[in-house]
């Protein structure tokens, strides 16, 4: 009974250190997120390009970024590449994991929903004097962001989620915190519940503003209707 007692005492005195890990995962996730999304359009665009050795090697790319674990992504980034005189620091070098990991993944999901929009966009376009580029920023790429956004978001889910492999070389991230605190305190059980507590919450917040963007993406399309 008293160990249940004093679990509030005991994450009121962890709290700092949940926090300041919640915020290396959300710079983490965010980063990531963000630099994936650019490596990702450019690979999406490639895959649809018709340049045959370029596409081949996003494909190429795609297959071995999805088909290998993030975990060993981490270490030949950050124990691998020193052995040939390539050096990142932790930080450094998390970010850009999850960020070739998680482009390969959105690479897919927005040239999915590139495929989606109808040839005739693409053909009305370019009839009305566009050409390929602005037929894609004007035209194809709006109605497309549309189609991904729920892929998108998903995406984001779950990078929040593979920050905790980080922890591996040393970032101080949510799960490495929670594990610095049980090491000094020897109460695995609430510290791990807080952890996965902050976790849900930013994945049900993440959620919350997957549907605010939905449904504002939606109302110009509603309205013509």
């Amino acid at each position: 009974m008293e160990a249940l007692t004093d679990v509030p005492l005991l994450l009121a005195h962890a709290l700092p250190t949940l926090l300041r890990g919640t915020g290396y995962t959300l710079l983490f996730a965010l980063s990531s997120m963000v630099l994936g999304l650019v490596l990702g359009a450019l690979i999406a665009v490639l895959r649809i390009a018709r340049v045959p050795l370029l596409s081949r090697l996003a494909v190429l790319y795609v297959s071995c970024m999805r088909g290998t674990p993030l975990l060993v992504q981490v270490f030949v980034i950050y124990y691998g590449l020193p052995s040939v005189g390539i050096r990142f620091d932790p930080i450094t070098a998390g970010i850009l994991a999850l960020t070739l990991n998680v482009a390969a993944y959105l690479s897919e999901s927005m040239r999915g929903a590139i495929s989606a929009v109808s040839r005739g966009q693409w053909n009305a376009a370019l009839s009305l004097g566009l050409d390929r580029r602005q037929t894609m920023r004007y035209v194809v790429g709006p109605q497309a962001l549309r189609v991904a956004v729920p892929s998108l978001s998903n995406s984001l889910i779950s990078l929040v989620k593979d920050t905790s492999l980080v922890s591996v070389i040393g970032v101080t991230e949510l799960m490495l915190a929670s594990k610095e605190v049980i090491s000094t305190t020897f109460r695995p059980l609430p510290l791990y519940l807080a952890a996965a507590a902050i976790y849900w919450a930013l994945s049900l917040l993440f959620e919350r503003a997957q549907g605010r963007l939905e449904r504002r993406l939606n109302r110009p399309h509603e309205a013509l209707r």
